[in-house]
């Protein structure tokens, strides 16, 4: 969950999923509708289905004790393999993360662009090489602290770092520049409408293809596009969301629709969104039109 997502918005997504999932076991036993359900509003979806496949797998075989075994359940890179590893099993691997990049480039005074996995992987070798084999864990844990308190990313503290007498980039005067990361890609921003139409205490909602490339099967509000036959009334607002590299403005209205809508639209009870997977944009334009209270 704390994958590209704040530690402070995950913290009740966090609560509310452990009491519905106490166990590996529940986890498998689970819909996959209901695990997205519990997961809408946190993004890159993929996350909670590989975290179900992986509950299913683990609670067929049992967990994995090895860090080839930890990398081979779905949605396990090799970050998260070589921390379950070394911090559960004391397997000598380097956890390496965007905290231990930066502490690498500074302490080897490298400005080799940390956006190549050339790269990142000639940085893993070096923290392989650092790596206190008797106390694996423990060591990596400390390095990505140092790197997420410490040696940050604007301003480090280098008065106080540990690793002050060894670090290059701190004789060089370089501190400030490193790490180095060349490629970014250039935002694409995406200007559209959202229909709130509400029917008896009951809003209309339309489901995803389960063919889409992204989101498939959530349920999301209609576009003009979706339904041109909905008249659109008042402007009840805006909303703004990013995902990756794109920036969503979309302006949010009420709207209405007469007779029966065609097959992949459905009316949901406020009562009932908790029980569906439904995308991070509905919800912000639901909230906006007064349909939702805001999630805390």
């Amino acid at each position: 969950m704390l994958q590209q997502t704040r530690a402070q918005a995950v913290i009740p997504y966090y609560e509310r999923f452990l009491e519905r999932f106490p166990s590996v076991q529940a986890l498998a036993a689970a819909a996959e509708d209901e695990v997205l359900a519990l997961w809408s509003g946190l993004g890159y979806y993929s996350r909670a289905r590989n975290l179900r496949r992986a509950a299913v797998e683990i609670g067929a075989g049992g967990f994995p004790r090895s860090y080839e075994g930890v990398r081979e359940l779905p949605g396990i890179g090799d970050y998260t393999a070589a921390a379950v590893a070394s911090i559960a099993f004391g397997l000598p691997h380097a956890a390496v993360d965007g905290n231990v990049l930066r502490v690498v480039a500074r302490v080897e005074d490298d400005a080799s662009d940390i956006g190549s996995a050339k790269t990142r992987e000639r940085f893993r070798g070096v923290a392989q090489k650092w790596l206190d084999a008797g106390d694996p864990g423990r060591f990596n844990q400390a390095l990505m602290e140092l790197g997420a308190t410490v040696c940050v990313p604007r301003n480090p503290l280098c008065l106080v770092c540990p690793l002050a007498k060894v670090c290059r980039a701190r004789v060089s005067g370089r501190t400030g520049e490193l790490p180095v990361k060349l490629r970014k890609q250039e935002p694409v921003r995406i200007e559209g409408e959202l229909l709130v139409i509400e029917r008896g205490g009951r809003v209309l909602l339309r489901q995803r293809d389960a063919s889409a490339s992204r989101m498939a099967g959530f349920w999301d509000l209609p576009s003009p596009e979706d339904l041109p036959a909905a008249k659109k009334a008042a402007r009840v607002g805006e909303i703004r969301h990013t995902i990756t590299h794109h920036h969503y403005t979309l302006a949010v209205r009420r709207a209405a629709v007469r007779g029966r809508v065609g097959a992949g639209f459905r009316w949901f009870a406020a009562a009932e969104l908790d029980a569906i997977p439904f995308s991070t944009m509905a919800r912000k334009a639901l909230e906006l039109a007064g349909f939702l209270g805001v999630r805390r």
